[in-house]
C-alpha cells in the first residue's frame, strides 16, 4: 500500500479500506462461510490425512457462487455514509484457477465491487464514487511438486501446533458440500484475535469457508457465507466489468522506496519513537518517503505507530478522544483499536489489535 495514499487517505475511507482488504484476502483464499445446514458430511479423518487429500485433489477450472457478507467488525453508525463492505450485504462471487476474482456486494446505500485478474485490482466503493486500484504481489512460478508425505505434513503440523491450537479435521458442510473444519486460535501473543476456522471441500480441495473471531466471541467477527455454489468453467464475460467512468480513483500501488534510517532530514521532522510503549519495548523504526512507522512489542500483541507530515483526520464523525492537549479520533473493534491525532504539523496513526486502553496509553506515550 502506497504511504502517500496514507497521508491523504480519511479516516472513513482507512477503516473502509482496511475492512474491505479483509474481505477480499476472506475471496482470494475462500469462496464461502457458513455453518453446519444439515447436508453431507464427509467420513472421519486425521487432519494430516484431510490435509494431504486436499492437497492432491483436483484444482477446479472455475467457481460461481451466491454469497452473503455480514460485518460485526466496524459499527458503521459512527461513520458517515454507508457501504456493503461495512454494513455487510448480499451478492456474487466469480473465481477461476487462474487467479482470476470478482466479488460483487449490493445494499441499499450503494454497491461494491472488488475485482482481479490475479495481477492487478480495483475495488469500488458506490457510496463515495471512488474506485482504488492497485497491484498484487506477484509469486515466481513454481515447478510442478508432488504431494508432500503425510510424515513431512504431520512434521509440519506439530510445529505449528506449537504456537497455534489447532482442532483437527472437523467433518462439516458449506453450502450443501461436504467439508472437513479446521479452527486454530494463537496459544500466546494473539493480541485480541481470538481465532480462525478454515472449511475446504472434502473432494476438491477448495477452501469455502472462513471465519474470523475476536477473543472472549463465540459468534465471528467478519463472515463471507455462500448460499449457494457451483464448480465449473466461468464465462470471461462475468470479469468483464468496470467502474463507472466519472469514479474518483485513489491509486494504491506502493511507488514509494524505502529511505536509509539516518535520512530524517526527508521526512521535515523526526520521529518520535521512544524506547517503550504501552509496557511494550521498541521492535523497530523504518524511515519511508511520506512518514515514518515505529513498532512496538512482537506479533499480533504489537504496536504500530506511523507518523506522517501534513496528513488530515477528515471530518468522519468517530468518537473523539483528548490525547495530552489535543482532540483526535479513535476507532475500536473487536479485533483492535485505531486513533488518529495531529500534534503541530504531525499526524500520529496508532494502531494495534490492542484494547482502546491499550491504544490510548500508547498514543498518551508519544
Amino acid at each position: 500500500m502506497s504511504v502517500a495514499f496514507l497521508r491523504r487517505i480519511s479516516t472513513r475511507h482507512l477503516v473502509l479500506l482496511c475492512t474491505g482488504v479483509v474481505a477480499a484476502a476472506i475471496g482470494v483464499t475462500a469462496l464461502a462461510i457458513a455453518a453446519s445446514s444439515g447436508g453431507p458430511t464427509p467420513p472421519r479423518k486425521p487432519l494430516a490425512v484431510a490435509v494431504r487429500d486436499a492437497l492432491r485433489a483436483p484444482v477446479p477450472q472455475g467457481v460461481t457462487a451466491r454469497v452473503r457478507f455480514t460485518n460485526h467488525l466496524v459499527d458503521s453508525s459512527g461513520i458517515q455514509g454507508s457501504n456493503p463492505i461495512l454494513t455487510g450485504a448480499t451478492g456474487r462471487l466469480w473465481a477461476t484457477s487462474d487467479g482470476r476474482l470478482r466479488i460483487e456486494l449490493q445494499s441499499e446505500r450503494g454497491d461494491a465491487q472488488i475485482v482481479s485478474d490475479g495481477k492487478r485490482f480495483w475495488a469500488y466503493d458506490g457510496s463515495s464514487n471512488t474506485v482504488y486500484r492497485g497491484t498484487l504481489p506477484q509469486r515466481h512460478k513454481e515447478r510442478a511438486h508432488r504431494t508432500p508425505a503425510l510424515a513431512q505434513i504431520e512434521r509440519v503440523l506439530t510445529r505449528i501446533g506449537r504456537r497455534v491450537a489447532l482442532s483437527g479435521a472437523i467433518p462439516s458442510d458449506v453450502a450443501g458440500q461436504a467439508t472437513y473444519t479446521l479452527r486454530a486460535a494463537p496459544r500466546k501473543a494473539g493480541g485480541l484475535l481470538g481465532g480462525v476456522a478454515v472449511a475446504w471441500d472434502a473432494a476438491r480441495g477448495v477452501p469455502l469457508r472462513v471465519a474470523v473471531y475476536a477473543r472472549g466471541q463465540s459468534n465471528p467477527v467478519l463472515e463471507l457465507e455462500a448460499t449457494d455454489i457451483s464448480y465449473g468453467p466461468v464465462p470471461a464475460g462475468d470479469f468483464a466489468v468496470s467502474p463507472p467512468a466519472g469514479a474518483r480513483t485513489v491509486d494504491l500501488t506502493p511507488g514509494h522506496r524505502r529511505a536509509k534510517a539516518e535520512k530524517h532530514s526527508a521526512l521535515g521532522f523526526k520521529p518520535v519513537a521512544p524506547a517503550s510503549l504501552a509496557g511494550r519495548p521498541r521492535s523497530g523504526v523504518k524511515i519511508l518517503r511520506a512518514g515514518a512507522l515505529v513498532t512496538y512489542g512482537h506479533g499480533l500483541n504489537g504496536i504500530a505507530v506511523l507518523e506522517q507530515r501534513g496528513a488530515q483526520l477528515g471530518r468522519t464523525q468517530l468518537p473523539t478522544v483528548t490525547i495530552g492537549a489535543v482532540k483526535g479520533q479513535e476507532l475500536e473493534t473487536p479485533l483492535g483499536t485505531l486513533i488518529r491525532f495531529e500534534r503541530g504539523s504531525v499526524t500520529y496513526t496508532v494502531v494495534g489489535s490492542v484494547t482502546r486502553q491499550v491504544a490510548e496509553a500508547a498514543a498518551r506515550g508519544l
